[in-house]
């Protein structure tokens, strides 16, 4: 490495203010001979030229557009007539790279939506795929009252990935459960048999379409279908006294788990 005063090149400080880069990163390059420093002070320290600094304008170019850095060593030291075969497979590459970049961006846009509006379907589609019954103005209600717990969270990245299939998929099953359990209670089924079991058991595998359920939460939540005026008239609508029913199949499941149903809380 030739010497040279000051005045004949820049440092590295210097050209790592130039061109944007780390000082660490040209130390890197330099060990690895990508882009060494042609020129050195009686001092010893290392200068970069003229020549040099065009070199690393290059890297810094590459590298912005996503070649490795073995990559960047063979396009600057191969022939020229190979520079643009490599650049075009990168081309693809980013190509490739914004593809997916823009299927997650899209699939934040859901993610956002279900968070905020908790179902991602029109008015119209809620209304076929859930009845006439079903009020459009719920899901907004059940964010408002809902949307600081764990349970949101879980029911909104659910959402997030469904369509209108899926959510008829998840109606019909709702509705066969409910037809179960108006048939088993018709049949005389007493809780804390194997058939009552079996369908506090479906209810939970339904129900974890919106969210995991635990026995006790399930518990809670056979409460609130008893108590709850909206909940007790669509279970009542059913089967007269299906709400109470079904709350006392879910304690007699619970007590069979070792949970008491006096003192179960949601977790």
């Amino acid at each position: 490495m030739p010497d040279a005063t000051d005045a004949d090149g820049l440092t590295v400080g210097q050209v790592s203010t130039r061109l944007g880069v780390t000082v660490r990163a040209l130390h890197h390059w330099d060990e690895i001979g990508l882009a060494r420093p042609s020129l050195r002070t009686a001092a010893g320290y290392r200068l970069y030229t003229a020549g040099d600094l065009e070199r690393l304008h290059r890297i810094v170019v590459y590298r912005e557009i996503g070649l490795g850095l073995d990559r960047i060593r063979t396009v600057l030291d191969d022939s020229p007539a190979d520079v643009p075969g490599a650049l075009r497979a990168q081309r693809t590459q980013v190509a490739e790279r914004i593809d997916r970049l823009q299927q997650l961006s899209a699939g934040l846009d859901r993610m956002i939506d279900a968070h905020e509006r908790g179902l991602l379907l029109t008015v119209d589609q809620q209304a076929a795929i859930f009845g006439p019954q079903w009020n459009p103005d719920w899901p907004a209600q059940a964010r408002q009252r809902y949307g600081d717990t764990t349970q949101w969270l879980q029911y909104a990245e659910r959402s997030a990935s469904r369509g209108p299939e899926e959510w008829q998929a998840i109606a019909d099953a709702i509705a066969g459960l409910d037809r179960a359990l108006g048939d088993a209670m018709d049949a005389g089924v007493t809780p804390g048999s194997p058939e009552a079991n079996q369908l506090v058991e479906r209810h939970r595998e339904v129900f974890a379409s919106y969210f995991p359920l635990t026995r006790q939460m399930q518990v809670c939540l056979g409460r609130r279908y008893e108590a709850d005026p909206a909940f007790a008239a669509h279970y009542d609508g059913i089967r007269a006294g299906l709400a109470t029913w079904f709350r006392r199949i879910v304690d007699a499941s619970a007590r069979a788990h070792g949970i008491d149903p006096d003192t179960a809380t949601w977790q």
